[in-house]
C-alpha cells in the first residue's frame, strides 16, 4: 500500500513553540539552518529510493530558491506551507489569501513547477472553517492536508474527520494519520510524536493503520533531524515540544520508511494536475464522504 510521506520545510525558529522568542521582525537575522538539514534528507531520501511532499515555507522559498528546485528535481512534489507561517484562524480572510498568493507565487518561481497542495501551519484550519478551503480552491489549490483531528492546545479539532473528504468548493482535505481506538483519535502521524512517544506504540499504531486499508499521511520537519540547532530561551512546555527526541528523529524516519512504502501525496491519493481524483480503492472507502 503506497502511503505520503510530507516534509513542512521551515527552520527551528519558524515554529509556534519558538513565536515568543523569535518575533517575524527579528527572522531575518536568526541563524538559518534549513538548507542542511533539508540537504540530509534529501540525501537520506535518495538512499532509500523514497519520494515525499515537501510544504515549503513561502519565506524559505523566497531566500533559498535553489533548495527549492533542488527538491523538485531530485523528483519530490512542491507544494505550500504558507509565506509567513501564521495559523490560519487568527487571519482575516483578505490577509490568508494575500499570505497564501504571495507564499504559492515564490514556490512555483523558484520551483518551475505548479503547486497544488497546501498544508496549513500547526493544522490550523478548523472545523467550520469553509472560508479557507474556498479561497484554496480560488488561488488554485487541489487539496489540503491541513486538519489534524486529535486534542491539542494549538490545533484542537478531535471531532474533524479523520479520513480523506472534499468540501463544498471541490477541495480535498487529507488529514493527519490518526489511530482511532476506544473511540479516541490518537496521534501517530508523526512530527513531535514520532520524536517523543515510544516507538512501539508509533510504529504499532501505524500498523494497525495500515492493516485497516488506510493510506496513511505522515509529516516531519526537517529541523527535527538537527540536534545541534541552537536551544532558544523559551518555557519548560515550548521546550519539550522542540527538542526532545532529536538526537534519534533520523533513525526513526529511517525505520518507519524501511516498514511501508511511501511517495508524494499525489502519488499515494492519485491527485492530478487536471482536478483531485482517488484511486479505485480508496474513492470506495470514502464514497459519500463529501461535506
Amino acid at each position: 500500500m503506497l502511503n505520503a510521506l510530507t516534509i513542512d520545510v521551515e527552520d527551528y525558529f519558524h515554529t509556534e513553540a519558538m513565536a515568543c522568542a523569535a518575533p517575524r521582525t527579528e527572522w531575518a537575522g536568526m541563524e538559518l539552518r534549513v538548507e542542511r538539514s533539508t540537504w540530509r534528507l534529501l540525501e537520506l531520501l535518495d538512499r532509500h529510493k523514497v519520494h515525499s511532499t515537501m510544504f515549503f515555507l513561502g519565506w524559505v522559498a523566497e531566500r533559498c530558491p535553489e533548495l527549492v528546485k533542488a527538491a523538485a528535481d531530485h523528483g519530490h512534489e512542491i507544494a505550500c506551507h504558507s509565506y509567513w507561517h501564521r495559523p490560519v484562524y487568527r487571519l482575516t480572510q483578505d490577509e490568508f489569501r494575500e499570505d497564501t498568493r504571495r507564499a504559492k507565487d515564490v514556490i512555483e518561481s523558484s520551483s518551475g513547477r505548479r503547486v497544488t497542495g497546501y498544508r496549513a501551519p500547526s493544522f490550523s484550519i478548523l472545523s467550520g472553517m469553509n472560508w479557507a478551503r474556498e479561497i484554496l480552491t480560488e488561488e488554485g489549490f487541489l487539496y489540503s492536508s491541513s486538519s489534524h483531528p486529535i486534542r491539542h492546545d494549538l490545533y484542537n479539532d478531535p471531532r474533524a474527520s479523520r479520513l480523506p473528504y472534499q468540501s463544498s468548493c471541490g477541495l480535498w482535505e487529507l488529514p493527519i494519520t490518526t489511530w482511532r481506538i476506544l473511540g479516541r483519535n490518537l496521534p501517530v502521524g508523526g512530527g513531535a510524536y514520532l520524536r517523543i512517544l515510544p516507538l512501539q506504540y508509533v510504529l504499532g499504531g501505524l500498523q494497525r493503520v495500515a492493516a485497516s486499508g488506510e493510506a496513511m499521511m505522515v509529516y516531519l520537519h526537517p529541523w527535527e533531524i538537527d540536534h545541534c540547532q541552537p536551544e532558544l530561551q523559551v518555557g519548560l512546555k515550548s521546550r519539550m515540544r522542540q527538542y526532545i527526541g532529536l538526537k534519534g528523529m533520523e533513525r526513526r524516519l529511517e525505520m518507519l520508511i524501511e516498514r511501508h512504502s511511501f511517495d508524494t501525496v499525489a502519488r499515494a491519493y492519485s491527485i492530478h494536475q487536471d482536478g483531485a481524483q482517488y484511486g479505485s480503492r480508496v474513492t470506495h472507502e470514502f464514497a459519500g464522504a463529501c461535506v
